[in-house]
């Protein structure tokens, strides 16, 4: 029976894998560790049909995973009770995280693969995790990562010299900015780490920090390069908002999220920023909604599957259930298919902590016209793009 790699993923996202002791995993693979707000602390594998994923390894929930990852004859394999499920591929450790920058920065501290694309925190702690008490969102470990298994504040020459031998060695095509709350100067603190890596390397540019009350922030960092915006208000129900993310909520409310999301809309174009949100944390018909609403305003939307993180308030809570997941990824791919969302347009942008949109397909129901044209305009405008943006890194080389 042919295997479906998406649903694969998804099930992986929601049971996380046990390592067998036939694993080789210092030398085969890239190190699990805990950067930025922590989703990206599992193993890095690439699954049949070239998916990335980042499996939870560490989580206690994974204590009842039906998943083993084994070696057999050189090669790696997965097994659901006990049963060949797919033979996946482990990413090697790129050669440059173990290389320095001109300041002795390890470049490994400084930036992170995630999937095929470089992950930087640049700036300082975010401030919910200051305060007394603390209002950090209880699914995020960023308090309890930056510091220890990345380097505090990175310097902007630091930054670029890392995403130069990142485009040199591992090819990557797009470099994504996040940084925590800093009382409304976010923008303004990633904006000259977004200049720089811009002219110095050509590379697309995405930016994810809380939402600015001054929409004239958002101009000002187009104009310095940033290609796209990620607005993560996390959850649709006020409610649950409010709770998971305290932070957020005095600092401010859902509504400046959708501000932002519709302002950038408008400024950029369809298709071009994205909307980000938990699946597991709250209603199913409420995840439902803000996918409505993310396509609506000319978004992709970008949904995480909970994942209960270690050392976080959150980590007692139960891993969501992959039957309600799969519900809610077949939900995501028809609203982007009907509204005709641009998804997987940037080349080389595979990434291994979220199933992408275009990636839903592998959720769709059936296949009809409507599928066989939005699929065909998908691969139209990719072809387009990638052509556009190989023609630019010709003079950045």
């Amino acid at each position: 029976m042919k295997q479906n790699p998406g649903k694969i993923k998804l099930e992986l996202y929601c049971k996380g894998i046990k390592i067998d002791d036939s694993c080789e995993l210092a030398e085969d693979a890239q190190p699990i560790q805990r950067t930025r707000a922590g989703l990206g602390s599992g193993l890095e594998v690439i699954l049949p049909a070239g998916l990335l994923a980042n499996i939870p390894v560490t989580e206690e929930f994974v204590r009842d995973t039906p998943f083993l990852l084994v070696k057999r004859g050189g090669c790696y394999y997965i097994l659901r009770n006990g049963e060949t499920v797919c033979p996946v591929k482990l990413p090697r450790q790129p050669d440059w995280y173990r290389k320095k920058t001109p300041s002795g920065s390890l470049m490994s501290r400084v930036g992170v693969m995630q999937g095929t694309y470089l992950g930087v925190y640049p700036t300082k702690i975010c401030s919910y995790w200051d305060d007394d008490p603390k209002r950090n969102c209880k699914f995020c470990s960023t308090g309890l990562n930056i510091g220890k298994y990345e380097q505090a504040e990175k310097s902007v020459e630091d930054v670029v010299e890392t995403a130069r031998a990142a485009k040199r060695e591992s090819k990557i095509t797009f470099v994504h900015f996040n940084a925590g709350y800093y009382g409304g100067d976010e923008l303004l603190a990633v904006e000259p780490y977004v200049k720089a890596v811009k002219q110095e390397t050509g590379l697309l540019v995405g930016v994810q920090v809380p939402p600015s009350k001054d929409l004239r922030q958002y101009d000002r960092l187009v104009a310095s390069g940033v290609d796209h915006f990620s607005f993560c208000f996390e959850l649709w129900n006020r409610e649950k908002f409010a709770e998971v993310c305290p932070g957020k909520q005095d600092t401010l409310g859902q509504e400046v999220f959708y501000a932002a999301m519709k302002y950038t809309a408008g400024l950029m174009g369809v298709g071009k920023n994205s909307g980000e949100i938990i699946a597991g944390l709250e209603p199913l018909a409420d995840t439902c909604r803000a996918l409505n609403f993310i396509t609506d305003v000319g978004c992709f939307p970008t949904v995480c599957v909970f994942r209960p993180l270690t050392g976080t308030d959150y980590e007692k809570t139960p891993s969501p259930k992959y039957e309600e997941m799969l519900k809610v990824f077949n939900h995501m791919y028809r609203v982007c298919r009907d509204k005709g969302i641009p998804t997987g347009i940037a080349p080389n942008v595979k990434v291994s902590i979220v199933v992408l949109p275009y990636e839903g397909r592998y959720f769709a129901e059936g296949w009809g016209l409507k599928d066989v044209w939005y699929s065909f305009k998908l691969a139209l405008i990719r072809v387009v793009f990638r052509s556009y943006f190989r023609l630019k890194m010709l003079f950045k080389r």
